[in-house]
């Protein structure tokens, strides 16, 4: 019987109808997800007037949800390994479509945080698996280039919350923007139609057949007949524990990757969260406070796509560096009295260097991993980053009760990401020269020619 290398094929194979297939469905996925996330920052100063919330209660509340995405990228990513990939998407999607739906029924602080929880859940399982499984199935020379095409749905998601907080809030209420994330369920059926299961549980559960008819979806010019065996040549029993995230020399790109997110995700909540209430502050209304999410989400379409597609000519590594160092003079001049085109400007810059980071991070997290531990390393990453995610709510929260000036709020949230740039620098060099240097890593200390 003939052998066939599963992840050869699919690192070499053209790019097909089936590649784009699973990219805009993982991307479908993260419009939703991504409009959940950012739909506190946009009910926020609606919410603080309504249940006169102090910043502090406010900052907590935010962190609700955040603390179910870290427990839910802990939990999913690794049952994902026993369950498969499918099964995990489509149980965290279900999850957190509910439980917003649900937030809008809320009376009080109270129901509304327990909510918010059960939906961070679902958001914190969906995207470790979504990146997982677009990196497993993307040919290497996109892959990249194909997990920002995906996670811009992220940013999209974004873009839709704030778009529909400004024609829904002063119309319907903040109700209206939690009952509207139900209707994403109708297409449930779709994606448990057409989104495909990994190839390597298909393959760990023996299915040979099944793994055979992915496979040729992917690469439809290899032959794979009957007599064909697949193999993975990383592939691993299911259950694989975290302590190999440490082993082969990979132990110091862990500790970098986590400080890393948890220092991207801290911005990321304290701008998504704060800043229609800092901007609203500072004398702008609440539809242009609104309008600076938007622009920050459109800011994380472009620098997800943009990073995409240099971390593929580059170097994954590197692109994060340069985005971080960006990001850090960007957050850090927006509390300074500007133009209101800089300012837009600024604030898209910023979206692009820390929602856009964001994504590359997990790209990068992704092809750090051998494929048997994919899932597990990106559930942890996310996890750990979770805590980041949480405490920038409430930094936003103690800042905003410490009344300091504009400016002091903004340099605050730029600190994080000098702090994350110094670690994937850390993150370069110290893998410079080692033999046992990940791909990722060594692509990026190779030098150019």
């Amino acid at each position: 019987m003939k052998t066939l290398d599963v992840n050869q094929v699919i690192d070499n194979a053209r790019f097909t109808r089936f590649h784009w297939m699973v990219t805009l469905l993982c991307g479908l996925l993260l419009v939703f997800d991504g409009y959940d996330l950012f739909i506190y920052g946009a009910v926020l100063p609606v919410l603080m007037k309504e249940w006169s919330l102090s910043p502090v209660q406010a900052g907590a509340l935010g962190s609700y949800a955040l603390f179910g995405m870290m427990f839910g990228a802990f939990i999913f990513g690794p049952l994902a390994d026993r369950i498969g990939r499918k099964k995990g998407v489509a149980i965290s999607f279900v999850l957190f479509s509910i439980a917003t739906f649900m937030s809008g029924f809320a009376t009080s602080p109270t129901e509304f945080g327990i909510f918010r929880f059960i939906a961070g859940l679902g958001c914190g399982g969906l995207m470790p698996n979504a990146v997982a499984l677009i990196n497993e199935y993307a040919p290497k020379r996109a892959r990249s280039t194909l997990v920002a095409l995906m996670f811009s749905g992220y940013s999209l998601g974004g873009v839709l919350c704030a778009g529909l907080g400004i024609y829904m809030l002063p119309r319907f209420g903040w109700q209206s923007m939690f009952f509207a994330a139900a209707l994403p369920l109708v297409l449930l059926p779709l994606i448990l139609w057409k989104l495909p299961e990994s190839v390597g549980f298909l393959l760990r559960q023996g299915q040979q057949a099944k793994a055979r008819q992915m496979l040729s979806q992917v690469a439809p010019d290899v032959a794979m007949g009957s007599d064909v065996q697949l193999l993975q040549t990383e592939a691993k029993g299911a259950g694989v524990p975290m302590l190999d995230l440490f082993l082969k020399g990979r132990a110091m790109g862990t500790f970098m990757i986590w400080l890393s997110f948890f220092c991207c995700l801290l911005m990321v909540y304290a701008l998504g969260s704060w800043l229609p209430k800092l901007m609203a502050t500072a004398g702008y209304s609440l539809g242009s406070s609104l309008s600076f999410l938007l622009m920050l989400n459109f800011g994380g379409v472009v620098g997800a796509i943009a990073g995409g597609w240099l971390g593929d000519r580059f170097s994954l590594p590197k692109v994060v560096l340069a985005f971080f160092a960006l990001g850090t003079v960007a957050i850090a001049l927006l509390g300074f009295n500007s133009p209101m085109p800089v300012l837009y400007l600024l604030i898209a810059i910023a979206g692009a260097t820390t929602i856009g980071t964001q994504i590359l991070l997990y790209a990068n997290t992704a092809q750090f991993y051998p494929q048997a531990i994919r899932s597990t390393g990106l559930g942890w990453a996310s996890g750990v980053g979770r805590t980041g995610a949480i405490v920038g709510p409430l930094l936003g929260g103690w800042l905003m009760a410490a009344a300091l000036p504009l400016q002091m709020n903004f340099l605050v949230f730029a600190v994080p990401g000098l702090v994350a740039a110094f670690a994937i620098g850390f993150f370069i060099l110290y893998y410079r020269g080692k033999q046992e240097a990940p791909q990722v890593v060594a692509a990026a200390v190779r030098p150019a020619v």
